[in-house]
């Protein structure tokens, strides 16, 4: 592994020691690939999948930030139609900004609270 995936994956773990999804709050999870974004809304205490969104089935060509807003609306609606409206957001050691920020402002667009 490079040096830049064991920085990832140590703060990754500092995160998971800290945040955990409950069935009132669940976890919301995002993978970030070179080339897709993928988001789960995961309840910690069952170890359940409550929802998932992804950028593997957009039919449209666009741009990775494009691509990743779309994916936040995606998961807030699945979420909120599951009956989830609040969350706790797990950047999964990733920096704070780019595609995360804005898969998370969409996802705060459509309606979830985090």
């Amino acid at each position: 592994m490079t040096e830049k995936n064991l920085r990832r994956i140590k703060i990754k773990k500092s995160i998971r020691s800290k945040v955990s999804g409950t069935s009132s709050k669940p976890r919301m999870t995002v993978f970030r690939s070179n080339k897709q974004i993928y988001v789960q809304v995961i309840n910690d205490e069952t170890g359940t999948t409550l929802a998932s969104a992804s950028s593997l089935k957009m039919t449209e060509k666009c741009a990775k930030k494009e691509q990743a807003a779309k994916v936040g609306e995606a998961i807030a609606k699945k979420a909120i139609e599951a009956g989830i409206s609040e969350v706790v957001f797990d950047r999964n050691g990733y920096l704070y900004h780019g595609r995360i920020k804005e898969l998370a402002d969409a996802a705060r667009n459509g309606g979830l609270k985090f």
